[in-house]
């Protein structure tokens, strides 16, 4: 099962969800081409080896994601696959198919890339604005004219052209750090959860895996 919910360090956190969205473009870009083609061309058979991939490759980033939401986030999220039956290469492959967790894994990839625009948008949205307020005393004679005009150059309703008129908006841009803080561990906790409850296993899935091992101890028993 998961880790317990605990805040995520917030590093790992500006990190994680910085990356989400070009790996969620990445995603939906293979995830579609392959899917499409497959698809295509499944009647050829040239496509069932493409969906074969879609597949393998799935299974495969989904080990990778879990490692990334447990170095980043320290959250470990368990493997939820049950070991695929014996009998040769038809019956492995039905075992992937048959197993919930491929689809679970698939889903989670194509909603990365919505998520990673959602996240990546509040990230950089909050910080721009909070470290432009909280620096306006340094660098506010600079701007053109030497003041910063607020809300724009054509549109001044406050201007801020002194040190001391600078330092109310850093006190806020400080606040707003603040914000952002809580707001970055916050988006990374709750996709460490939809992480866990997509990649992670179900109380179904543990409950299948108990019955799989236990029937495995007893065959080994009797042969012995």
């Amino acid at each position: 099962m998961g880790s317990e919910r605990r805040d995520p360090p917030f590093g790992g956190s500006v990190v994680f969800l910085l990356m989400n969205l070009p790996l969620g473009i990445a995603a939906f870009v293979v995830l579609t081409s392959f899917a499409a083609a497959g698809l295509g061309t499944a009647v050829v058979w040239v496509g069932v080896g493409l969906l074969a991939l879609l597949v393998l490759g799935v299974r495969g980033a989904a080990r990778l994601e879990r490692a990334r939401v447990y170095a980043l986030l320290d959250r470990y999220i368990d493997l939820p696959y049950l070991p695929l039956p014996a009998g040769g290469q038809k019956n492995r492959w039905k075992g992937r198919l048959k197993d919930p967790s491929t689809w679970r894994d698939l889903t989670y990839f194509f909603l990365l890339f919505p998520l990673g625009v959602v996240e990546f948008v509040l990230v950089t949205t909050f910080w721009s604005t909070s470290l432009a307020l909280a620096g306006l005393p340094i660098y506010f004679r600079w701007l053109p004219g030497g003041a910063y005009y607020f809300p724009s150059d054509e549109l001044r309703w406050l201007t801020v052209d002194s040190t001391v008129e600078a330092l109310p908006w850093a006190a806020l841009g400080v606040l707003f750090i603040a914000l952002s803080v809580a707001l970055t561990k916050a988006l990374a906790g709750l996709h460490a959860r939809v992480a866990n409850a997509l990649l992670g296993t179900t109380v179904a899935q543990r409950r299948r895996m108990e019955r799989w091992w236990e029937d495995a101890e007893e065959k080994n028993l009797v042969a012995g």
